[in-house]
C-alpha cells in the first residue's frame, strides 16, 4: 500500500475496515506485533560475546536445545550464589490464574533478582541478550534455585497452556514464554542434571555451563525435568524469555 501511494495512517484505516476492527484496536495490534521477538539459536562450535567465548557443544533441533559451555565464569557462579543465598525461600510455580504457588513437583529453595539489580546480574543479562539476539526487556527476572539431595523439579513445560483459564492473565505482560536458559552454578557430586524425556537426553550439570532450549506453545518435545540431586547440592540460575517486552 505504501508503494501505491497510501500514507501510514490511511493504510491503517483501510486495513481496520477490511478486518472489521476499530482503528485504535488495529493500531495497538500492529504495535504489539512489531515488538514480538524470537531468539536466535547459537551456532556451533562457539560464539564470542563481548570478548567472552561460549562453546556450543551439543545441538538438537526437535526440540531446539543448545549446551553452552563456559556461559558463566567460576567467579560469576560463586558470586551469584553469594548474592542469592540470604534471600532464599521455598520455590514457587505459576498457577493457571497467573498467581505464584507452592507445588509438590518443585522442592527447591529459590529467589528472584529484578532486571539489572546488581552489576553482576546486569552483565549476565546483557551476555544472554547478545548471545540470543533478544532485548533484555523480554526476560523475566533471573531466578536462583538451590537443591539438596532428593530435591527435584518433576517433568513440566515452561510455556503457558493456552487452554487454561488463566492464560490471558499470565501472558498479559510479555506474552508467551519462548525460550529458557538454565545455568549451572556448581557441579553436584551426583545427579541434578536436566532431563528431556521426549528425546532421551540428560544434560549434566557442570559449573559455568548452561542449557538453552526454545519452544512454541504446545511443544510437547520441550518437556523437561530438574533431575533429583543424589549427592551433594545443586545451584542453578534460570532465565525465561518472552515473545514481547516483559520489563518496562
Amino acid at each position: 500500500m505504501r508503494d501505491a501511494g497510501y500514507g501510514g495512517e490511511q493504510s491503517k484505516q483501510i486495513l481496520a475496515r477490511v478486518l472489521n476492527m476499530p482503528t485504535a484496536a488495529f493500531a495497538a495490534a500492529v504495535k504489539q506485533s512489531a515488538q514480538t521477538c524470537r531468539t536466535r539459536h547459537p551456532a556451533a562450535p562457539q560464539q564470542v560475546v563481548d570478548g567472552h567465548t561460549v562453546r556450543v557443544s551439543l545441538a538438537t533441533e526437535a526440540p531446539v536445545i543448545r549446551l553452552l559451555e563456559g556461559l558463566l565464569t567460576p567467579e560469576e557462579c560463586d558470586a551469584l550464589i553469594g548474592e542469592a543465598q540470604p534471600r532464599l525461600q521455598r520455590s514457587l510455580t505459576v498457577d493457571v490464574d497467573g498467581q505464584h504457588q507452592t507445588d509438590q513437583r518443585r522442592t527447591s529453595l529459590g529467589m528472584f533478582f529484578t532486571i539489572g539489580e546488581t552489576p553482576l546480574v546486569q552483565r549476565i543479562e546483557q551476555r544472554i541478550s547478545r548471545l540470543l539476539d533478544i532485548p533484555v526487556t523480554h526476560g523475566e527476572g533471573l531466578q536462583i534455585l538451590h537443591y539438596l539431595p532428593g530435591q527435584e523439579y518433576e517433568p513440566h513445560f515452561d510455556w503457558f497452556d493456552p487452554t487454561q483459564p488463566g492464560f490471558g492473565a499470565v501472558t498479559a505482560r510479555g506474552g508467551q514464554r519462548i525460550a529458557s536458559v538454565v545455568m549451572y552454578l556448581n557441579t553436584p557430586e551426583e545427579g541434578g542434571g536436566t532431563g528431556f524425556p521426549a528425546i532421551g537426553l540428560t544434560v549434566t550439570a557442570m559449573r559455568g555451563s548452561a542449557v538453552y532450549f526454545a519452544y512454541d506453545s504446545g511443544d510437547q518435545a520441550s518437556l523437561h525435568a530438574g533431575l533429583p540431586v543424589l549427592k551433594g547440592e545443586k545451584w542453578i540460575a534460570t532465565k525465561w524469555l518472552r515473545e514481547r517486552p516483559y520489563q518496562t
